[in-house]
C-alpha cells in the first residue's frame, strides 16, 4: 500500500490547527468560563464539555472540504467510536485515517490554568487493522490560555525528525523553536512524572512511583526535593514536555491499577491522546509500553493505552528494567 502523500498533508494539518487554535481563543476571550466547563454530552471516549463542543464544527468544517478531493476516515474523541468517512473511495491520493483529539487537557484549559494542545496523526487507512505505530505525519499545536501570548507547533513525518516553531499571536509572527530532549543520564533534579490525575487507584499508584523513584535514585533524602513531578492532565502535554527537554521521565500505568483493583471499563489515555507519539520518536525520546516494548493500539476511541516515555536511550536502558520490575511486582 502507498505511503501518504506527506508534502500535501502536512500543511493542511497544520491550517486546521491553527485555525481550531485562533477560534478557540477568540471563545475563550468571548464567554465566562462557565460556559466552558459545561457537560455537554457523556460519551465512551470521554466527557465532552462546552469548550469541546466549540471546535468539533471547525474540524468537521475543514474534513468536508477535504472529502471534495480526498477519501479518509476521521477518527476523534467525542465523534462516531468507529470514525466517519469522507470522500469516496479512489478519490485523491493514497487514503488515510487520521486520529485527532481536538483539545488534549480540556480540564485544565476550561479552568483557564494550563494550556492544552490539539493533536493530529495521519496513517495510511488499513481498516480496523490500521495501529498507533502506522502513523507517518503528526502535528501538535498549543491551545493557551487567556493569559499566554505565545503558542508553540511541533510536528513530524516519520524518518525525517522533529520540527517547531514558536508563534507570537500578538504580532502573528514565528520563529524556530529546537526540540530537544534532556540528555541527562539520571532523574536528578528534574522532572519525572507517573499519572495520577483522577480518584480510583491513587494510593496503588503512588506506592510504584515511590519504589521506581527511590529505587531510581539509589535511596530517598528526607533533606533534599531531588525529584519534581507534574501532574500535566494532558498526556500530549506530557509527551510535549519530555521531547522540548523539561521533563525526563513519564508513565502512565492507569490500565494496569484499574485491571489490579478488578475495573472492567475506565477512563484512561486512548489513542488519540497519543497520536503525536511520532513527534517524541522522531525527536529522540523512547516511548514504550510500561514493561518496555512496544507502544501500540488500535486507532480507535475507547482502547485505554498504558505507556511511557524516556528523554533519552541512556535513561531508558537505566529506568526501563526498573520500571518493568515494580509495574509487575505491583500490578501484575
Amino acid at each position: 500500500m502507498a505511503t501518504l502523500d506527506h508534502d500535501d498533508l502536512l500543511p493542511l494539518l497544520r491550517a486546521l490547527q491553527t485555525d481550531i487554535r485562533s477560534v478557540l481563543r477568540e471563545h475563550m476571550r468571548n464567554q465566562e468560563p462557565t460556559v466552558w466547563s459545561r457537560t455537554v454530552r457523556d460519551e465512551s471516549g470521554d466527557t465532552i464539555f462546552g469548550i469541546d463542543a466549540a471546535v468539533e464544527d471547525i474540524l468537521l468544517h475543514h474534513c468536508e472540504v477535504w472529502g471534495q478531493q480526498q477519501h479518509f476516515v476521521l477518527v476523534a474523541e467525542g465523534l462516531t467510536p468507529g470514525g466517519i468517512e469522507f470522500g469516496k473511495p479512489g478519490l485523491g491520493g493514497p487514503p488515510f485515517r487520521l486520529l485527532v483529539d481536538p483539545i488534549d487537557g480540556t480540564r485544565g484549559l476550561m479552568f483557564d490554568k494550563r494550556s492544552a494542545w490539539c493533536l493530529m496523526g495521519a496513517a495510511p487507512d488499513r481498516g480496523e487493522r490500521t495501529r498507533l505505530h502506522d502513523i507517518e505525519v503528526a502535528v501538535m499545536t498549543e491551545l493557551p490560555t487567556t493569559r499566554q501570548s505565545t503558542s508553540d507547533v511541533l510536528w513530524a513525518i516519520a524518518g525525517n525528525g522533529a520540527h517547531g516553531e514558536r508563534h507570537d499571536l500578538g504580532t502573528n509572527s514565528s520563529r524556530p523553536l529546537a526540540i530537544v530532549p534532556s540528555q541527562a543520564t539520571s532523574l536528578l533534579h528534574g522532572f519525572a512524572t507517573v499519572a495520577n490525575y483522577f480518584p480510583g487507584g491513587k494510593e496503588l499508584t503512588s506506592r510504584v512511583e515511590e519504589a521506581i523513584l527511590v529505587r531510581a535514585l539509589g535511596r530517598w533524602n528526607p533533606e533534599k526535593a531531588e525529584v519534581y513531578t507534574d501532574q500535566y492532565i494532558s498526556s500530549g502535554g506530557q509527551l510535549a514536555e519530555v521531547a522540548l527537554g523539561r521533563d525526563r521521565f513519564v508513565l502512565d500505568v492507569r490500565p494496569l491499577v484499574h485491571r489490579k483493583l478488578g475495573v472492567a471499563s475506565s477512563l484512561c489515555s486512548r489513542p488519540y491522546d497519543l497520536a503525536t507519539v511520532r513527534i517524541a520518536q522522531e525527536a529522540g525520546c523512547v516511548v514504550c509500553d510500561p514493561y518496555g516494548g512496544p507502544l501500540d493500539a488500535p486507532l480507535d476511541t475507547t482502547t485505554n493505552v498504558a505507556f511511557a516515555v524516556y528523554a533519552n536511550q541512556h535513561l531508558a536502558d537505566q529506568l526501563i528494567p526498573i520500571v518493568r520490575e515494580e509495574v509487575r511486582r505491583h500490578l501484575d
